[in-house]
């Protein structure tokens, strides 16, 4: 029942104001918790991490430890880091800091920490924000509206297994690859037996949600040498279940759907700019005139779209 859309820009422009219109339309689909992996301006060097900290009171403690990582892997703060004001016990940090000397061993590292500070997203670009409650309310703790990039993702969550948490929410990172994220709306069928595949291979799952190991099962392919859009093809048919998800990086955004096409994807390019999601009239609220609608509604099918040229290659 949960809902995903994806939009692209032709230039720089308020992508966070557009992906909250595209995920309130969907609200009905699921209001436990919203969130959206957006694409700024890419730094040069650094990286951006989106982290979720479960006790505010001792943010500053885990800070600390965070920072120790960080060194210890000869990097630091590029800048204070920053979070929210809200009144939760959860808060949501975000922190610049230096390349560190092998970001898989840094970030494998990272991940023992969890319990504490739990890295939400890592890239160059790429920022993860993701909350309890619905598109608004999500929007306006963390002020996504008002946020500046070319591409992003959003997704509407309606809770039916794992829990409801801000961790749990989507998108989900691809761990161990900078700039990817993906949504999801379906279910995963071998869930248990992918999942202990990949732990037994070192991955290190943060959550329950089924759509988490769709990111590690990418990042592992990937980690095996292939392509995204291969791994996204090659996901169709050893991945079990009744899936349609996004998966999208600094470069492009795709998609992959299951050998049954249960979950909706509809499409409306323009111009050099593309917006997708569940319901056609969640790409309304961006497209409100007569543009013609792609409704990619086949079975096991992929696509890509470039982000410079909104360009979909099958």
């Amino acid at each position: 029942m949960c809902g995903i859309a994806g939009r692209i820009l032709s230039a720089p422009g308020r992508i966070g104001d557009d992906l909250v219109d595209l995920m309130e339309a969907q609200r009905h689909r699921g209001a436990d918790s919203t969130g959206f992996a957006l694409y700024g301006e890419p730094l040069e060097t650094g990286y951006i991490v989106r982290a979720m900290a479960p006790e505010r009171d001792k943010l500053s403690a885990d800070l600390d430890d965070f920072l120790a990582i960080l060194r210890e892997n000869g990097s630091d703060f590029l800048a204070d880091p920053t979070y929210d004001n809200a009144d939760t016990a959860h808060v949501s940090v975000r922190m610049t800091i230096k390349d560190p000397k092998d970001f898989v061993t840094w970030s494998r590292q990272a991940d023992t920490m969890c319990e504490q500070l739990e890295i939400q997203s890592v890239g160059r670009s790429l920022e993860i924000v993701k909350d309890l409650g619905g598109a608004s309310e999500v929007a306006e703790k963390h002020n996504i509206r008002d946020f500046i990039g070319t591409h992003g993702l959003g997704h509407a969550r309606l809770a039916t297994e794992s829990s409801v948490s801000p961790t749990a929410s989507h998108p989900f990172w691809a761990r161990l690859f900078p700039d990817v994220a993906i949504v999801h709306n379906g279910q995963i069928t071998d869930y248990y037996t992918w999942r202990d595949r990949l732990e037994r291979k070192g991955y290190r799952f943060m959550t329950y949600n089924d759509s988490e190991l769709i990111a590690v099962w990418i990042a592992d392919q990937m980690a095996q040498g292939s392509s995204q859009a291969k791994a996204m093809k090659d996901s169709i048919g050893q991945i079990d279940g009744v899936f349609t998800y996004l998966l999208c990086d600094t470069d492009s955004m795709g998609f992959a759907k299951d050998r049954w096409a249960i979950k909706p994807l509809v499409v409306i390019e323009e111009n050099g700019q593309m917006a997708v999601a569940t319901e056609e009239q969640a790409v309304r609220m961006v497209y409100p005139g007569n543009e013609d609608i792609i409704n990619y509604d086949g079975p096991s099918m992929t696509g890509t779209w470039q982000i410079s040229s909104v360009r979909k290659a099958a």
